[in-house]
Parts: C-alpha cells; structure tokens; sequence
C-alpha cells in the first residue's frame, strides 16, 4: 500500500517520522512493511522495540494506536 492510500493521520505520522529520521517517508514505508525496522527503532530500548513491531503487525492495534491521544500529541509536537 502506498503513503498516499493510508489514513490521513497514518500519512502524517509516517512523514514526520521520516522527517526526524532524514530518511524519505516512501523509503520508510517500504522498510517498515519489508520488516526493515533498523532505521525506525534506533533510539528505542529494546522492550519499546518489541512493543511497537507487534503494533504494527496487528491493523486493529495499530489503528487504535494511531486514533490515541498519545499518538495525536505526538504528532502535534513532531509537527511543530
């Protein structure tokens, strides 16, 4: 699936993530669904790591997880 078929807040997660990682928010993609999560998951503890790569193998989780108040503040501040 491509960035430009997700979810608005998915789209703009992705892109923010990939703006603080310096990386393209295609290329970020393409890693994360290859499994790819080297890039992405560099300053996590290894716990948090875990976590997140279950969330993002679930589409239920990761929808709730997108729809947060956590992930909306969070998207706030990588915004601004």
């Amino acid at each position: 699936m491509s960035i430009s078929h997700q979810n608005p807040q998915l789209q703009a997660l992705l892109r923010a993530v990939s703006g603080k990682l310096g990386i393209p928010a295609e290329t970020l993609q393409q890693e994360l669904q290859e499994g790819k999560f080297d890039k992405a998951l560099t300053n996590l503890k290894p716990q948090e790591a875990a976590a997140f790569k279950q969330v993002l193998a679930d589409p239920q989780k990761l929808d709730r997880m997108m729809n947060s108040k956590q992930a909306k503040a969070l998207y706030q501040k990588l915004r601004g």
